[in-house]
């Protein structure tokens, strides 16, 4: 039997593969177009028919066969450019392995699931009563009738078993609707959808599978009642730390002009879209992780955000920022009239978005000019706000020359003098600064241990949002100083916080004596997770707050081997007893939360 692969490579000539994505002219026996890996004028990129393979010969000097072009042009690993290729050349792929052939199937059914709910909600929005209120919705939005059709915009009907009755009929189980998040099972038994009553925003991965979807509510009576937004849970084909909505559309775009335009939302995606900007991509309302940004550096390392962001407030969007800065993007900022989203900005000024995308500030002088904007200088009280934002952003900026350009037009803005500014800066600790370490570009899978601290912490807050009365259940032993984040605070106290946090979200927690202000500030994020049934609400929070710990265990463990080096460095046979001592009650209280 033929590989697959030789038979993919048998069946495809690599001049038409390659040809569908870039524009190519015939030069003797060979092809030549602009290479589209790096900028050129003159082009360098060459395609050997007679050879099956490409090369450049300028900047990048990249070549290989025509798995090795999809994968850069699309930005995938190996096995997803064989899916695509094989797909082209029409050659099913198949494995021997009992385990991979299981595996492989409960993928296709979910895929299979989610295709079908689709057109489900397709045709309800086309077809229903309901539907079609939904869609005037839309239409006087100002989303297009070519857009809903593009995006693949659909409507849930409001009833408790619409969908999963649907996908029951076509002989799918409600474990596998609910394993492609679109099912629920109750305490009691009884499994209803997880959609009813909102417009569904299909979620594609990078060659336009649906893998997901988001849920928006649009009538009056529903806004404030119920959750504006629910969207697929972690599923086997869903992770919305590695998904950007739009990029399957947007990837080619992105790379032909070298820049991504980041939005917050569905809509803002959409409405964008309509003026001819093709190089959107939307967050989906979550902060930019590690994963996405990774994804994106694929195509572009510009990029040009349209969030609504304050540098003084909102935790999430800073972070995010800083993450991007701190994996060499060059990080710019729309900045649009107060009131107003991407998607609203379009709909009455469509003509200015493309001057809007051009005018886009720099980082940092968005910081500049927006910390300055806030307080008054003038004053002792204005100059440490403004100082308090903005000496943290300066000490992140990885380049020295660039730091010292800004230290002096911080001292120059500030009215003080340079030294000054130099003297606060040694009294910030790189950590202080958010400096996130980048992934290793061959081991994906893992977070560095102080971002995944960061988004456990993030998610406990989350959580302990959604049911404050458990948050004392977490503390029933009191953590020793450096091992947890509720050593400052008692846990009535947290308790009294996020109930207050509850009932005003404004509420302002900024002076709140705890050691974790990630933990607190993830709260500003409000309850925006996947639905979580009460049962399970507590089990969670006891699995973040477990996770929480080991990590900080783990780095004092890695204290005390430095500390027990040193000490036999130093033949201190006390010190050396003292701290073995140490390492052995921790590594125990490791064993046991590995236990729970």
């Amino acid at each position: 039997m033929q590989n697959p692969i030789e038979e993919i490579k048998n069946r495809l000539d690599i001049v038409e593969v390659i040809g569908s994505y870039i524009k190519l002219q015939k030069a003797g026996a060979n092809y030549r177009a602009v290479c589209p890996f790096h900028s050129e004028k003159k082009p360098s990129f060459f395609v050997s028919p007679a050879r099956q393979i490409w090369h450049c010969f300028g900047g990048c000097s990249k070549g290989g066969n025509v798995f090795g072009f999809v994968m850069e042009i699309e930005g995938v690993e190996f096995g997803d450019a064989l899916r695509i290729l094989a797909q082209k050349a029409g050659v099913e792929l198949k494995r021997q392995t009992k385990e991979y052939s299981e595996w492989k199937s409960e993928r296709e059914r979910l895929y299979e699931i989610c295709e079908l709910a689709a057109r489900f909600f397709e045709k309800q929005l086309e077809e229903s009563k309901v539907g079609g209120e939904a869609k005037k919705y839309l239409l006087e939005r100002g989303i297009k009738e070519e857009s809903l059709k593009k995006w693949r915009v659909g409507y849930a009907p409001d009833v408790w078993q619409g969908l999963s009755d649907f996908l029951t009929s076509r002989s799918y189980q409600k474990e596998e609707v609910e394993k492609a998040g679109l099912g629920l099972t109750s305490e009691k038994g009884s499994f209803y959808d997880r959609f009813r009553g909102r417009i569904i925003f299909p979620i594609f991965d990078i060659n336009s599978q649906i893998i997901g979807f988001g849920g928006r509510v649009f009538k009056d009576k529903d806004k404030g009642e119920i959750a504006k937004y629910v969207n697929t849970p972690q599923t086997l084909l869903y992770d919305k730390s590695r998904t950007l909505y739009g990029l399957d559309k947007a990837k080619l775009a992105i790379r032909k002009q070298d820049a991504c335009v980041l939005v917050e939302g569905y809509t803002d995606l959409i409405m964008v879209s309509q003026t001819g900007s093709e190089n959107v991509v939307a967050t989906s309302g979550t902060a930019l992780t590690s994963f996405q940004l990774k994804i994106l550096k694929r195509y572009s390392e510009n990029l040009i955000t349209a969030f609504d962001m304050d540098i003084a407030g909102d935790a999430a969007t800073k972070r995010g920022i800083d993450l991007a800065q701190s994996q060499g993007f060059n990080v710019k900022v729309i900045t649009l009239p107060d009131g107003f989203d991407p998607a609203d900005f379009v709909l009455k000024f469509p003509e200015q978005w493309e001057e809007k995308i051009k005018s886009a500030k720099s980082i940092l002088d968005f910081y500049f000019e927006t910390t300055f904007s806030k307080f008054d200088r003038e004053t002792s009280e204005g100059k440490r706000e403004i100082s308090k934002i903005l000496l943290s952003v300066i000490k992140r900026i990885p380049s020295k020359i660039i730091q010292n350009h800004w230290t002096g037009e911080f001292a120059k803005r500030l009215r003080v003098k340079e030294e000054a500014i130099e003297e606060e800066l040694k009294k910030i600790k790189t950590e202080d600064a958010v400096s996130f370490a980048e992934l290793d570009s061959q081991k994906e899978k893992e977070f560095s241990p102080k971002c995944r601290k960061d988004l456990l912490e993030e998610r406990l807050g989350i959580l302990a949002l959604k049911a404050p009365e458990n948050v004392s259940l977490l503390f029933l032993k009191e953590p020793e100083p450096g091992m947890g984040f509720a050593d400052l605070v008692s846990a009535a106290e947290v308790r009294e916080i996020l109930l207050n946090l509850k009932e005003n979200p404004k509420f302002d927690f900024s002076r709140v004596p705890i050691s974790s202000t990630v933990f607190f500030n993830s709260l500003s994020l409000g309850a925006d997770i996947e639905e979580i049934e009460e049962k399970d609400l507590l089990p969670e929070m006891g699995k973040c707050w477990r996770g929480i710990q080991l990590l900080e265990i783990k780095d004092k463990l890695g204290k005390i081997s430095e500390c027990i080096r040193m000490a036999e460095t130093e033949k201190n046979l006390e010190k050396i007893e003292k701290f073995i001592k140490e390492f052995n009650s921790y590594s125990k209280t490791i064993c046991d939360l590995e236990e729970i």
